[in-house]
């Protein structure tokens, strides 16, 4: 009954975006307003449909329905509720809706706005909006529905099926498969929602900039009503990304955050071509350039949220993050290539018309800098890209899948993120228009005296690393600079409106919450680049064999072996704990306790590790074999991360940051509507 009501759904949700598709084109194109009206409330009434469908599948697992063949992948009766719930995106065919209902609640919030001064692109928003739902919806009903349910065939093959197949019998297995033990984790509650909630958020400023193409505006209106959308999936696709992370660190046993495992770069990739898109729609609004570097960008950023919803869902790729293989790649694939090709089209078709009003005076201009920060953003990009699908490349002219590493990254994007430091230390301190190395050197000389300090100090206190000393360096001066913009402009308002400093610093804050939400975000970045420095450069590792009382050394810390403890849990793990005494310096600071679960039912092992955790660095082991109980030894793989946690607290100050940039301003009234307010009103009022 429950199945029935939701696959019903499901289908009445695919109708709406098939229909609401259809009539706002024609619409548009017989100029009949009430077609386009009725588009735009099948976008709106979408949501509601496909929310009865995502319910549907929560209560079936919540009820434990093992009959349906998605419910038996995901959970088992180990699952506590809250796992139970968090499974509709934990397996294919579920994250698969739960995507489409996320689209379908903000083309629904989009279809709700006043469309008073651009109702020539609501008909062609809704087309894409509609169309892109369609076609996950076309996954879900013809490929990966979540409502089937198994069958055995009179031969005794085994199948899934939504319509009972012809002397088939119904299977009603007394327990399920379960969630991966990689995904039994809090994590899993908000990283894939952030992440889709980023991905998804992208579809909404690139619909509207097709549709400005489309009826043929040239001017920037498009990125206006857009701005906060962008910002908002800018701000969750920073969030999952920084989740994911500190997941990774958490679950995955590398010993860090990011392992340039080819999921992680799928979705850090929109990331690098949305933030491009962020910093150069200032050049256009400021200044009528770059129209067609943003049209491409947001172009790019969808299509990249795209190709990486297909290496996630189609199996191409070996990660630890994909599902498994399906049938829906080829699908997803002519897809990418369709919306590719129309969009290029439509691009050049309107290329003409999108030429500046103005052009780069200065090769020291803000705007010069900006473009800059926008072609290393690319070239990123390009080393990501070619990282990512370089397997495919080897597999497909030699037959053999060749995969490049951790350290090829990390060797080739190095100096590309260093030029990005670099021009968040300089940019904030140029001007638009034209400047002058002259100019520029008087506001500099002071923010770098100060930062050559930072790197002074680490040379005295032994440190020789040239790298570290550099990207200290660039990160100490990003740091002196913003703080600096900040005293500037919160002292000029001090003494124009005579505020104390920290009033004076809000005040400014809220009046260009835009400009000083992307110095906060700076600030963060700053943080975040100090962890990263620390743990890429100054990170060491070991791994021994202990007997029990045996102790192993890595840097000024000390750890003991105690012993080893294996214990069953009723959630279905078996889990080999080892107990350890942890010394630094030769003064106790604690114990820690390594352990490996094996979920027995999936026959799958997972290794959390144990952590020290101090602002200066991350004392952390992993549990990575044991004797069996009686020999009493165990082997750990242990690593030092120093400053690891500026990562955390610097994604902290970066996502405050954002939230100040997107958050709403109060609507300013006119003066002279105040003044004619004013002398209308009686006296005494």
């Amino acid at each position: 009954m429950i199945e029935g009501i939701g696959f019903a759904a499901l289908m009445l949700t695919f109708g709406l975006a098939l229909y609401g598709a259809g009539a706002a084109a024609y619409g548009a194109r017989t100029d009949r307003p009430e077609l386009i009206e009725s588009a735009r409330r099948a976008m709106l009434f979408s949501w509601p449909t496909i929310s009865i469908s995502a319910l549907a599948i929560i209560a079936l697992l919540l009820g434990s329905r093992y009959d349906i063949a998605y419910v038996a992948k995901v959970t088992n009766n180990a699952m506590p509720p809250y796992l139970r719930v968090t499974a509709l995106w934990g397996g294919q065919a579920g994250s698969l809706v739960f995507w489409s209902w996320l689209l379908a609640a903000f083309a629904s919030a989009v279809s709700m706005r006043k469309w008073d001064r651009d109702r020539d692109l609501l008909p062609w928003v809704t087309v894409v909006c509609m169309v892109t739902l369609a076609f996950f919806l076309a996954l879900v009903v013809f490929v990966e529905n979540p409502f089937s349910r198994l069958w055995i065939t009179p031969e005794g093959a085994q199948l899934t099926a939504f319509f009972q197949p012809e002397g088939a019998r119904a299977v009603i297995p007394s327990d399920g498969q379960g969630l991966n033990p990689l995904l039994r984790h809090p994590g899993m509650i908000v990283h894939p929602p952030l992440l889709y909630l980023g991905f998804v958020s992208f579809v909404i400023p690139y619909a509207f900039a097709m549709a400005a193409l489309i009826v043929g505006r040239s001017d920037d209106g498009w990125i206006r009503v857009t701005r906060r959308w962008t910002l908002v999936a800018w701000l969750f696709l920073s969030l999952g990304l920084i989740v994911g992370g500190r997941w990774a660190y958490d679950v995955l046993g590398w010993g860090g955050y990011w392992g340039w495992d080819p999921v992680e770069i799928a979705a850090f990739m929109p990331w690098l071509t949305g933030t491009a898109f962020l910093h150069s729609v200032i050049i256009q609004e400021k200044k009528g350039m770059m129209k067609h570097w943003n049209m491409l960008l947001i172009i790019l950023t969808y299509l990249l949220v795209l190709f990486g919803t297909f290496l996630t869902r189609s199996g191409v790729l070996s990660s630890v993050h994909a599902f498994a293989q399906s049938a829906i790649g080829p699908m997803f694939f002519a897809f990418i290539g369709l919306t590719f090709v129309i969009s290029i089209w439509f691009l050049l078709k309107r290329w003409g018309d999108l030429r500046g009003v103005n052009q780069i005076d200065s090769i020291l201009s803000r705007e010069s800098l900006f473009m800059v920060n926008n072609f290393l953003f690319i070239m990123i990009l390009a080393v990501c890209f070619l990282g990512v699908i370089f397997p495919l490349v080897s597999e497909l002219f030699t037959g053999q899948t060749v995969t490049v590493g951790p350290e090829w990254y990390e060797r080739i994007t190095a100096p590309l993120f260093a030029g990005l430091l670099l021009l968040m230390g300089v940019a904030p301190l140029s001007v638009f228009g034209i400047s002058s190395w002259r100019a520029l050197r008087r506001q500099l000389w002071l923010p770098v005296a100060i930062s050559l300090a930072v790197p002074a100090v680490l040379l005295i206190t032994g440190m020789r690393s040239s790298a570290a000393l550099l990207g200290y360096w660039l990160a100490s001066l990003v740091g002196v600079v913003t703080l600096y913009e900040f005293w500037r402009g919160a002292s000029a308002r001090r003494r124009r409106h005579g505020e104390i400093l920290p009033v004076a610093l809000v005040r400014l804050a809220g009046r260009n919450r835009r400009r000083y939400g992307g110095y906060v975000i700076h600030l963060g970045v700053v943080l975040m680049a100090f962890g990263i420095i620390g743990i890429e450069i100054f990170q060491i590792e070991t791994q021994g064999t202990l007997a029990r009382g045996e102790r192993l050394l890595l840097g000024r810390y000390e750890m003991v072996y105690e012993g080893l403890t294996r214990f069953n849990t009723s959630d279905g793990r078996e889990i080999s704990r080892a107990e350890l005494s942890v010394f630094k310096d030769g003064r106790s600071v604690g114990q820690l306790f390594p352990r490996s679960d094996y979920y027995i039912v999936s026959n799958q092992p997972m290794t959390i590790p144990g952590v020290r955790s101090t602002l200066e660095e991350d004392f952390y082991v992993l549990l990575v074999g044991w004797e069996p109980i009686g020999r009493d030894g165990a082997t750990f793989k242990v690593y030092l991360n120093p400053l690891v946690n500026f990562v955390w607290l610097g994604g902290v100050v970066f996502i405050l940051g954002t939230l100040v940039a997107a958050w709403p301003e109060r609507e300013q009234v006119p003066v002279r509507r105040r003044a004619a307010h004013a002398q209308a009103m009686p006296a005494g009022d």
